[in-house]
């Protein structure tokens, strides 16, 4: 495989649920390395929008349909996976359905960002607190 010259382009979503009135986050345990907690996203596919891609990835790993409602930031730390150098665009919003794990996902589940789970892949536990921070302080 020939390594790419530049880093490669991820989505991720932040799904906001209400988890016993408080706002939780929708996390997917991954089903392929690294392991973990994750939010739920992916690649994007050449001729996709960031925003197609990050409903697209919503979609196929916890079968919600994925509202955005703004970008929470960009994220480029070269070392954030362990694969290689991706950089990602992190989008929030709401999702309507019903949560199943699928895809590459194993499981699903709703976490209060007081009790997010220990073993959270990449730099997603980063993510989530800035996001809280974020809106904590509108």
């Amino acid at each position: 495989m020939v390594k790419p010259i530049t880093p490669l382009l991820t989505v991720d979503a932040i799904i906001i649920e209400e988890l016993n009135c408080v706002s939780g986050v929708v996390l997917i345990k991954r089903k392929n390395p690294p392991y973990g907690w994750a939010l739920p996203g992916g690649f994007v596919d050449i001729g996709e929008t960031l925003e197609q891609a990050v409903v697209r990835e919503a979609k196929e790993e916890t079968s919600l349909d994925f509202v955005v409602n703004e970008l929470v930031g960009v994220y480029s730390n070269p070392a954030r996976d362990p694969r290689g150098h991706t950089v990602s665009a992190v989008y929030a919003g709401r999702a309507t359905g019903e949560m199943k794990a699928r895809d590459d996902a194993v499981e699903i589940e709703v976490f209060s960002v007081f009790e997010l789970p220990k073993d959270i892949a990449f730099d997603h536990r980063d993510i989530i607190i800035d996001y809280f921070f974020k809106e904590y302080q509108r």
